[in-house]
């Protein structure tokens, strides 16, 4: 469980580095706007966004890994 963890953990560092690498004055843009959305908005695309992890987890766990 603790290897899986790690490896979840080092995966979303690694791709959050390589967006701020790549693309740094995309990732600007990107928090502009996400900054000029209401709250409600906001919380919106962070539920959906926590939902699609959710599923995404009992995907992989009910597929074995």
């Amino acid at each position: 469980m603790m290897a899986l963890l790690i490896l979840a953990v080092g995966l979303v560092l690694a791709v959050e580095g390589l967006v701020l690498a790549l693309a740094p004055s995309r990732l600007d843009a990107a928090f502009d706007w996400f900054r000029a959305q209401p709250a409600d908005r906001r919380r919106m695309l962070g539920l959906g966004a926590l939902a699609a992890g959710v599923v995404l987890i009992w995907l992989a766990r009910s597929l074995g890994a």
